[in-house]
């Protein structure tokens, strides 16, 4: 089990300086964001934080060049949010922000270079292929086995996700993820328990926090289920004993090998058939909303989400700097 994280290192907002919080922007997350920034300005703001909303990069950029904040909370989800593109405006600036560098970043924004450094280092991530203009896909399906997830390579939220067990389903299923940038990455569907683990970064390290078993009233945890409906139950911790311990491990040791720092959140799945833990995916700006995972998480430990959101904001600021 997650053992308390180490108290706040500061009690005084003032320290944070000028905030903005990073929310909106024009991709197909969007509204999530706008939810999840609304959350995070709301709580810090109830802190004491001077927090101001900014919408997307092209305003962040141009509030930044004013000299208008002293870092940035980024909740904008996907793209430019979670590609490296703002990550590398704001190192560019010496700005402060949460999340993960330009690596981490960009490197998780790409589901199929995640796997591939996953592999890299020996972690478990279900068997993939890489789907170019032209492929065959059908040959792709009989290769991995149906059934088979097709999605788009760069898309959160579940965008353009779609799960295939007829081989006369495959056209319809790379057509819609194809509408969406990026390549397409056809995936092993591990039938078995959704689990997502958070990692927050501590004094000594990243730790992670109990994980949560998704259990969505529909066939899985799709957009609607994720935030519109009141019906999907949620575990926490989503395991027991030596298998939450082994989940908890495994999360961080992913977060690390994809150069991820901060806080994030690393999607699993557990098959039922096995009980092997299999990696699908790493979130560097998860959601904040009502029916986001993460706030579940950090709860199960005695952090509300004022304080959660107080504790990812705090990773900005060096360890030596002094508490007050």
């Amino acid at each position: 089990m997650s053992r308390v994280l180490s108290p706040p290192r500061f009690s005084d907002p003032a320290v944070f300086g000028r905030v903005a919080v990073l929310l909106g922007g024009p991709g197909s997350e969007r509204e999530v964001s706008l939810q999840s920034g609304q959350g995070v300005l709301d709580a810090l703001r109830s802190r004491g934080v001077d927090a101001h909303a900014v919408d997307g990069v092209p305003a962040l950029a141009q509030a930044i060049v004013a000299g208008r904040f002293d870092r940035v909370f980024n909740i904008l989800h996907g793209g430019d949010g979670e590609n490296g593109v703002v990550q590398g405006l704001l190192d560019a600036f010496a700005i402060p922000y949460t999340g993960s560098r330009v690596l981490g970043s960009a490197l998780t924004m790409d589901k199929i270079r995640t796997k591939q450094v996953w592999m890299s280092e020996g972690l478990p991530t279900p068997r993939y292929r890489r789907m170019k203009p032209g492929d065959d896909v059908h040959a792709a399906a009989r290769e991995i086995g149906l059934p088979v997830i097709i999605k788009p390579s760069k898309e959160g939220s579940s965008v353009g996700i779609s799960r295939v067990f007829e081989d006369a389903d495959l056209a319809a299923a790379v057509e819609l993820a194809a509408r969406y940038p990026g390549e397409l990455l056809m995936e092993q569907m591990v039938e078995g328990d959704e689990l997502t683990v958070a990692v927050i970064e501590d004094i000594d390290g990243p730790r992670a926090l109990p994980s949560i078993r998704i259990v969505p009233k529909g066939a899985w945890y799709d957009y609607e289920a994720k935030y519109v409906s009141d019906d999907t139950q949620y575990m926490c911790p989503g395991l027991d004993g030596d298998d939450e311990q082994r989940i908890q491990a495994l999360a961080v040791d992913a977060f690390v090998s994809a150069g991820c720092s901060g806080w994030g959140r690393v999607d699993v799945m557990r098959d039922r058939r096995t009980g092997a833990l299999l990696l699908l995916e790493i979130n560097t700006a998860p959601g904040m909303t009502s029916h986001s995972l993460v706030p579940k998480a950090a709860a199960q430990i005695g952090i509300d989400y004022a304080a959660l959101c107080w504790r990812v904001l705090e990773a900005t600021l060096p360890q030596e700097t002094a508490a007050r």
